[in-house]
């Protein structure tokens, strides 16, 4: 039956005048459901973290919660109310639960720290805490759209405006996504973004009251006696099996297509908030088109299933981009004079690429809603059934190919695996025109399907990986590999014709990693498409100060905590230090430890070696243990206390390291170190402007009044710092510190400093630990006015990855060291001891340092 051929039901018309303020009303409930998902996410990463496993049960409750809601409205809600006043109840209850959700996640955090624990229950209770908060106003979200569409009919111009509706939500979330990302969370904060989509709710929810005055027309007084199953088109489950799969597919698609364009712009707050925003664009234009299409198709069963034909080629059309286009765009982001030139450029990059599939997925929905509609049908349940099918195929892409597809196949083989599942839904959707009965066959479409299934299996075929340049540089990929050309990305490049080689690749269920090594030896550790890790000098001198400082002037260090792992170089460099029993290092991505880190054995000590066969394990006598997780989360559900506490996090632009660097977090290193004990923080100068260099630096005073900021430069040009801290004041004795490394048992602690650039110059009277401290920079009560006015760090706002991806193209690190010095006065009540050892250190401050 086509959905031309249906009657209306009895009392479910509306005015056609009321249709497009309808129409409007659901732009502004998309546009505060996405304010609300981005701040609710955000929040709840703070308490059960960032892991793959905790973004996957907020995914999967955030996607559930909505399906749940659209198929539970229609059999809990009966036709006889309002349709527009249930939907004015509905916003009203969203924007209630989402104040809520704001104020009530402090006492929601202090329940799950007092039932926390590791393993599956740990799992568990994540998935508790998050269906808590976002359950009941996922479920008002998703009822929203089923209870509206009982004010409109069920016959094609019906369907038609359901269509329409459905991509008013998404044009709203479109709003709201960049609205949140580029302005609320940018320049405000969580809680302003709450209100304004409170504001939000509130304002449809006035507007749909009012508008449930104005009757509709032949508006049932009593319930209507409706039959599901009289006049229900044929073959109704293969639509809703095809629907799912191509909600699978897209949720999938959004997972890889993101992970890999981040890589490729950089992954920053703003480049997740502009992905989703052209995904949300595509599915909103489609679904436009769809709904002309319904209303005019002569089948819209066959217009699903040639949607989703055509997805096969459109996933291969942004696979190729991808991999064989994008990275070779002639584009210096360095050049950018404004960041925002550079926005314009990555919203073009993602419009070329993604545009096209996203278009055919927000088509499908409104003809699978036209191709299951019947005569008699409840109009929520038609949208709730389809709704809700088309969701939970989406959380099983989310989870699927998040958790378990990417990282047993990569990126290029999720792609193909896309392409299979929307061959797969087409045929679902085509196969009942093909065999109208049971020992039927229309041998013209059977052809044609056999055909369209050898064309998708050759699309599949043509998919090929992300070139490992980019996943090793990212977005500066073009600038400093210009000898980069499609024609060398099928395999490895070997010989001299390359100045770096790729060693190894991999894509883990939380990050992309790869291991390079230039002409000249130098071997880097690649995360989030830049090196965070080397064996050139200054990335080794700076790796090591990070582990030397703090337990040499540390008493007697025994339990040490190594936030994030990289190359293994800081968590090294504890081993040498005969006073350390245990170290504990904590990471995200289980690749790091296992592949990547025992690449580096030679400058780590080893200290990973033996994690794949024991963990924990032992080395030279310490106990090493790698927990993964989110350093963050660890802290925060662990009761033990450390010696030291080591920070080395991704760079603070990418999105989510910001949580790393916030009041509250360091905090929480201060209420884990044991009396005396030492906090110490990486921090970039390169690829960031001064605001962001004070917001780190002033965040970090903030907690440790008496810090130390410790300098990696080089002739005035700086890459990176250290900083330090302690609960009491820091008083260093230069003489009790270098006695120390002159002990037997320290020799190669001594070793390790020299082959960094510490104490070279032994013979002519420069000793290692004299020209270690000679790092320090400024200490906090001295930096006090350059501070001044610094945007400080919290949980509430996380302004840090706003500012930090804002200006990652800036190299304004000589400027940011210049005010450092600026500021610069010998601190005479932290440094103590001799006086010719005190007027070294005085000297040494002044020379440039001598790595290369």
């Amino acid at each position: 039956m086509h959905a031309q051929d249906l009657t209306l039901p009895t009392g479910s018309g509306s005015p056609r005048r009321l249709l497009p303020v309808l129409l409007v009303l659901f732009v502004g409930s998309g546009c505060a459901a996405m304010i609300y998902e981005v701040v609710w996410l955000q929040l709840l990463q703070l308490v059960i973290g960032s892991t793959a496993v905790s973004l996957g049960v907020l995914l999967g409750t955030f996607m559930g919660g909505m399906g749940a809601g659209s198929l539970l409205l229609p059999r809990l809600v009966s036709t006889r109310r309002n349709p527009l006043r249930v939907y004015a109840l509905l916003e009203l209850g969203i924007g209630v639960i989402g104040l809520l959700v704001l104020y009530g996640m402090p006492y929601v955090e202090r329940v799950y720290l007092l039932y926390t624990g590791h393993g599956t229950p740990d799992v568990l209770l994540r998935g508790v805490v998050a269906g808590f908060c976002l359950l009941p106003p996922t479920l008002l979200m998703g009822a929203t759209l089923p209870a509206i569409a009982r004010r409109v009919e069920t016959g094609p111009e019906g369907v038609s405006w359901l269509g329409f509706f459905y991509g008013g939500n998404i044009a709203g979330a479109v709003f709201g996504c960049l609205l949140a990302g580029f302005y609320l969370l940018r320049v405000h904060d969580m809680a302003t973004a709450t209100y304004v989509a409170f504001a939000i709710n509130l304002t449809v929810a006035a507007i749909a009251l009012a508008l449930a005055t104005v009757p509709a027309g032949g508006e049932a007084t009593a319930e209507p006696e409706t039959n599901e199953s009289e006049g229900r088109a044929a073959g109704v489950w293969a639509v809703y099996l095809a629907i799912a799969l191509s909600g699978m597919s897209a949720l999938g698609a959004e997972v890889v297509w993101t992970r890999l364009l981040s890589l490729m712009l950089g992954g920053t707050v703003y480049t997740f908030s502009l992905i989703l925003a052209v995904f949300l664009i595509g599915l909103g234009i489609g679904s436009s088109l769809g709904a002309l299409l319904a209303r005019r198709a002569a089948s819209a069963r066959l217009a699903l299933g040639a949607c989703q034909w055509l997805l096969t080629a459109a996933i291969a059309w942004t696979a190729v981009m991808i991999s064989q286009s994008l990275p070779y765009w002639p584009i210096l982001p360095e050049l950018s004079p404004s960041p925002w030139y550079t926005f314009q450029l990555d919203l073009a990059r993602c419009l070329w690429a993604v545009l096209p599939p996203a278009c055919l997925w927000g088509a499908s929905f409104p003809l699978a809603l036209a191709a299951v509609a019947s005569r008699g049908q409840d109009p929520g349940r038609l949208v709730g059934g389809v709704y809700a099918a088309n969701t939970v195929g989406a959380l099983a892409g989310a989870l699927v190919f998040g958790l378990l597809v990417v990282p047993a196949i990569g990126t290029a083989g999720a792609e193909r695996a896309l392409i299979g599942l929307t061959a797969a839904a087409a045929l679902a959707a085509l196969t009942p025109l093909v065999r109208p009965s049971p020992g039927t066959v229309r041998l013209g479409g059977a052809s044609a399907l056999a055909v369209a299934m050898g064309v998708a299996g050759w699309l599949a075929w043509s998919v090929t990986p992300m070139p490992w340049q980019v996943v090793a540089f990212g977005r500066q990929t073009v600038s400093l590999l210009p000898q980069s050309a499609p024609g060398i990305v099928k395999e490895i490049p070997k010989g001299d014709d390359y100045d770096v080689f790729c060693i190894y690749v991999g894509e883990g269920a939380n990050v992309s990693v790869a291991v390079t090594e230039s002409k000249d030896g130098v071997r880097s550790f690649h995360g989030a498409g830049k090196v965070q890790a080397s064996t050139r000098p200054a990335d080794m001198r700076l790796q090591r100060m990070l582990g030397h400082i703090p337990s040499l002037v540390h008493q007697k260090p025994e339990s040490v905590l190594v936030v994030a792992c990289g190359a293994g170089v800081t968590a090294g460099s504890f081993i040498p230090h005969p006073d350390v029993k245990r170290i504990v290092i904590c990471d995200i991505e289980p690749l790091v430890p296992t592949v990547v880190t025992p690449m580096f054995g030679e400058e780590n000590y080893h200290v990973v070696d033996g994690i794949a066969q024991q963990n924990p394990h032992t080395v030279d006598g310490k106990q090493v243990e790698v927990v993964y997780d989110d350093g963050r989360h660890f802290l925060r559900t662990t009761r033990e206390k450390f010696d030291v506490i080591t920070s080395d996090p991704i760079d603070p632009w990418v999105k989510g390291c910001a949580a790393l660097n916030t009041v509250e977090y360091y905090r929480m290193c201060r209420d884990h170190l044991n009396p005396g004990g030492i906090v110490c923080l990486w921090i970039p100068l390169y690829e960031s402007n001064e605001e962001t260099a004070k917001s780190v630096i002033a965040t970090f005073f903030e907690v440790f009044p008496n810090g130390i900021l410790w300098s990696n430069d080089r002739e005035g040009i700086t890459y990176d710092a250290v900083l330090f801290g302690q609960v009491e004041p820091t008083v260093i004795d230069v003489d009790a510190l270098q006695r120390r490394l002159d002990r037997p048992d320290h020799q190669l602690v001594k070793q390790s400093l020299r082959e960094v650039g510490f104490g070279e110059a032994r013979d002519a009277g420069l000793e290692e630990g004299v020209d270690l401290l000679a790092t320090y920079a400024g200490q906090a009560p001295l930096m006090k006015e350059w501070t001044r006015g610094a945007q400080i760090n919290t949980d509430r706002n996380l302004r840090l990855q706003y500012l930090a991806g804002m200006w990652l193209n800036s190299s304004l690190d000589a400027r940011i060291l210049a005010g450092i010095r600026a500021c610069y006065r010998f601190p005479d009540q932290t440094f103590v001891g001799s006086p010719e050892r005190i007027g070294v250190l005085k000297q040494l401050r002044h020379r440039p340092t001598r790595w290369q």
